[in-house]
C-alpha cells in the first residue's frame, strides 16, 4: 500500500481488517473498557488505515498491524491515564456476588489493565498466540526479555486474580 489512497489501497485495508479485526478488539479491550473501548478500537483501525501506506512489505502484514496497533494504544493509554485511574477504582469499590464466565474474563482484562502498559502489550500478544521472536520483533526487544517479562506479568496476573477472589 503505497502512494495516494485508492480502491487497491481500501482492498487491502478489507483484507486486513477482515483477518485481524479480532485481533484489535482484543488489543481495545486489554487497553480499555466501556465507551472507552470503543474510541479505543476506532482510533485503532483509524491508525492501521494511515499507516498502511508506509507498509513496505519488509515483515508479515500481520507484524506490522501488531506494532501499529500496540503503539496506538500505548500513546490512547497515555492520554486516558487519569480517567483509567478513576475506572479502576471504581472497579475495586464493585462487589460482585456470584461472577460467572463474563464477569471472569472481564475481571482477568481489568486486571490486565492494571499492568504497566508494556507488560500489558506483551500479555495481549501472547494470549493472541504470537511467538516470543514475533514479540521481540513488535516491540524491539530481545526474546529472552519478552520471556521474562511475560513470566513476571503471568505471576502478577495470578496475585491479582487471586486478591480479586479473596474480596
Amino acid at each position: 500500500m503505497r502512494g495516494a489512497v485508492g480502491s487497491e489501497d481500501e482492498a487491502q485495508f478489507e483484507l486486513w481488517m477482515a483477518e485481524h479485526l479480532g485481533v484489535l478488539h482484543r488489543i481495545a479491550r486489554a487497553f480499555a473498557y466501556g465507551a472507552n473501548r470503543q474510541d479505543l478500537m476506532q482510533e485503532l483501525m483509524l491508525a492501521v488505515w494511515r499507516a498502511a501506506p508506509k507498509f513496505r512489505g519488509d515483515s508479515a502484514a500481520s507484524t506490522f498491524i501488531f506494532r501499529v496497533a500496540h503503539n496506538c494504544a500505548l500513546t490512547w493509554r497515555r492520554g486516558e491515564a487519569r480517567l483509567r485511574r478513576r475506572q479502576i477504582e471504581y472497579e475495586r469499590l464493585r462487589v460482585d456476588d456470584a461472577p460467572d464466565e463474563d464477569a471472569l474474563l472481564e475481571a482477568l482484562y481489568a486486571a490486565i489493565r492494571e499492568l504497566e502498559p508494556l507488560d500489558r502489550s506483551l500479555m495481549v500478544l501472547s494470549l493472541e498466540g504470537i511467538s516470543y521472536g514475533q514479540i521481540a520483533a513488535i516491540h524491539g526487544l530481545s526474546e529472552s526479555n519478552v520471556g521474562a517479562r511475560l513470566t513476571r506479568a503471568r505471576r502478577k496476573l495470578g496475585s491479582m486474580m487471586e486478591a480479586k477472589n479473596e474480596l
